[in-house]
């Protein structure tokens, strides 16, 4: 199976990336490395991961405080938000259900 990114979730992990980056040297790596491990998982077993709202589901990084929140397509992983623990909860909603 396949993944994509919603746009604002691709943008939202890109800043994520330059902002570690901007921290430690090789901090940035390491995240890229947990936020792919965690994408790998969720390919390799889709519905294991727990349903927080409607049909996304969320799979949680092991030592970044980020979850991977997704939906499952026909033909894909939809990525709709690499989200910090800190972020408000359900900010991204919007971007799959609209009104």
């Amino acid at each position: 199976m396949r993944y994509e990114f919603h746009p604002e979730a691709l943008e939202e992990y890109r800043e994520a990336v330059g902002w570690y980056g901007s921290r430690e040297p090789g901090l940035a790596i390491r995240f890229v490395g947990e936020v792919e491990d965690a994408i790998r998982q969720i390919l390799d077993a889709p519905d294991r991961w727990r349903v927080v709202e409607e049909d996304i589901r969320r799979c949680l990084t092991h030592v970044f405080p980020y979850a991977i929140l997704y939906t499952i397509e026909s033909e894909f992983v939809l990525i709709v938000a690499v989200a910090h623990f800190s972020r408000e909860p359900g900010y991204w909603k919007e971007r799959i259900f609209k009104s």
